[in-house]
C-alpha cells in the first residue's frame, strides 16, 4: 500500500491495517520454517509495510502496541 493511501485512512483502520500486517508476516515467517514459502521477497515486503505503516501512526501520534 502507498503511504498516501496509509495516510488518507482513519486512526482505526491504520491500526487494523497494522494488526493484519503483523498477522500476514507472522504467517509468512511461520511458511518459512516449514519450508512453504516460494517466494521469500515476501518476507521483506511485509515487514516494510509494516514499517512504512507504524512510521505514518507515529507520524500522526497514534499509540500502537507492539503485541497487536
Amino acid at each position: 500500500m502507498r503511504p498516501a493511501e496509509l495516510r488518507d485512512m482513519s486512526e482505526v483502520d491504520l491500526r487494523e491495517h497494522i494488526k493484519t500486517a503483523r498477522r500476514e508476516l507472522f504467517g509468512l515467517r511461520f511458511q518459512h520454517a516449514t519450508g512453504e514459502l516460494d517466494n521469500t521477497a515476501t518476507l521483506a515486503r511485509a515487514k516494510h509495510e509494516i514499517a512504512r505503516s507504524l512510521t505514518i501512526a507515529r507520524e500522526r501520534g497514534i499509540e500502537v502496541r507492539s503485541n497487536g
